[in-house]
């Protein structure tokens, strides 16, 4: 056991904070492998943060792996040689001549890069009272079912409430029983190799940000890359042909445009044609900052060729770790013979958030993020306007959590992302930024979800600092 102790000058999200100085430790090797790290609990006494704070942290980094989880023993720390070795203070004297592509960040060590993460969300905006009464009560209401696995497609009571809210704001039409309640993106998509065929093709729009990618290739499918602008003639004319399925991401794609009306049919008359899948990846569908909320993709199919998915960590928080997809019916009987196979999370967890999703809790707090995410888009633009001026161009952004950039600068989106590094400031590039070809702008991604106001300013100072140099 080990004391964790943070530093005064951290900055960021408390649950960021917590999770890059114990990130830190393991990686300069002061906590040592195997080291059990101190229960939930134990470390909210320790250090005055709330118990859900720390659930963040640690879940957090678990999915990076950097600790594991042992059943009924707790967590434990990976084995530092594993991971990247973090800078010491004297990594950052540089000599002039370094290589931008080889430089560190020129900070401060003990100052946390300021990151306008694609993945991370508001913080503060945790209805925390409203979710604790809800854990309480379905504690109270399931107390015998408390020793019991539940249903291995997802709790009925939770999927019905899926069901119903994806009707009304997604116009996802949908029964309970076409619902799988899942552990994330990976679990999702791993189910679907076996449904969709092994090593299955998959077309996946160039430019392409969510950070999907890594996990397609890790569940067995080969990723084809395919152009996709709305001025495009014909959809059988870009993707290549033996696609088994086309993921996209039709209410937000990079630029933050949805895809229009008449694409969205002939993708799935595509699809159809070609008994292929459409893989409609809804991950912040419900944040449109100007304009109505765009409809699903799957609300328009006929033909049972859409395959819906969605998240509760984007609106309400990824610790939960709980997703969802909707099959279309043709896909059903072939899912009846693998239902012992499915893992769903925490039934317990399921059923508090039918229960927080029945007492309305859930449609509130969904307003609340929206004028939340309003108020930083906003702010973002303002910025950039301010600083970066005619240096950016904006595409897009009237949805979801981050902004596109053409940065009217001749090199290529990498540079100047280190660039941004050597500032302090963590940016985003496309999946696939080195298929762009050199005689195009470079284009940059900055997510505003979880970064402060005060964070958010700052950083872009910083970026006007790097890049006009």
């Amino acid at each position: 056991m080990f004391d964790i102790l943070l530093k005064s000058d951290e900055q960021g999200p408390l649950y960021i904070q917590l999770y890059r100085h114990i990130r830190g430790l393991i990686q300069r090797g002061d906590i040592q492998d195997r080291t059990k790290l101190p229960s939930i609990r134990t470390l909210s006494q320790q250090i005055h943060f709330s118990k859900n704070t720390i659930e963040t942290a640690y879940q957090m980094l678990i999915e990076e792996g950097y600790v594991i989880s042992r059943p009924r023993s707790g967590l434990y720390v990976v084995a530092p040689s594993l991971h990247p070795p973090i800078p010491n203070q004297h990594a950052f004297n540089l000599p002039k001549d370094t290589q931008i592509s080889n430089m560190k960040v020129l900070q401060s060590p003990h100052e946390a890069p300021i990151d306008f993460s694609l993945l991370e969300i508001d913080s503060e905006s945790f209805p925390l009272q409203a979710w604790k009464a809800c854990l309480n009560e379905s504690f109270s209401y399931n107390s015998g079912r408390i020793h019991q696995y539940g249903d291995n497609k997802g709790e009925y009571a939770l999927r019905l409430q899926i069901a119903h809210y994806l009707k009304q704001s997604r116009g996802v039409s949908c029964s309970p029983e076409q619902i799988i309640v899942g552990t994330g993106m990976s679990n999702s998509l791993h189910l679907l190799s076996k449904l969709i065929g092994q090593s299955a093709r998959v077309a996946f729009e160039k430019n392409a940000i969510a950070q999907v990618g890594d996990i397609f290739t890790q569940n067995g499918y080969t990723v084809v890359p395919f152009p996709l602008s709305e001025n495009e003639l014909s959809i059988a004319e870009i993707i290549p042909t033996n696609i088994d399925a086309v993921y996209v991401t039709p209410s937000h794609r990079p630029s933050g445009s949805p895809l229009s009306y008449a694409i969205r049919q002939e993708l799935i008359h595509w699809a159809y044609h070609n008994q292929s899948h459409i893989i409609e990846d809804d991950y912040d569908g419900e944040f449109r900052h100007a304009g109505k909320t765009i409809p699903s993709l799957q609300g328009l199919d006929q033909h049972g060729v859409v395959i819906y998915i969605g998240t509760f960590s984007k609106a309400f928080t990824p610790a939960l770790r709980m997703n969802y997809m909707v099959l279309p019916h043709p896909l059903l009987p072939k899912l009846q013979t693998m239902e012992r196979t499915l893992s769903s999370p925490s039934h317990m967890d399921q059923l508090a958030m039918a229960l927080f999703m029945e007492r309305g809790h859930w449609y509130r707090h969904i307003r609340r993020m929206r004028n939340t995410y309003r108020r930083k888009h906003e702010k973002m633009l303002q910025l950039i306007h301010t600083h970066l001026g005619s240096l950016v161009q904006i595409e897009g952004g009237g949805a979801g959590l981050h902004i596109e950039l053409t940065v009217q600068i001749a090199c290529s989106a990498e540079m100047l992302k280190e660039l941004a590094l050597t500032k302090g400031v963590r940016v985003y590039t496309t999946q696939q930024a080195e298929l762009i070809p050199n005689n195009k702008k470079p284009k940059i991604y900055l997510g505003f979800g979880g970064i402060t106001m005060k964070n958010m300013e700052r950083g872009i100072q910083l970026l006007k600092e790097a890049w006009i140099r």
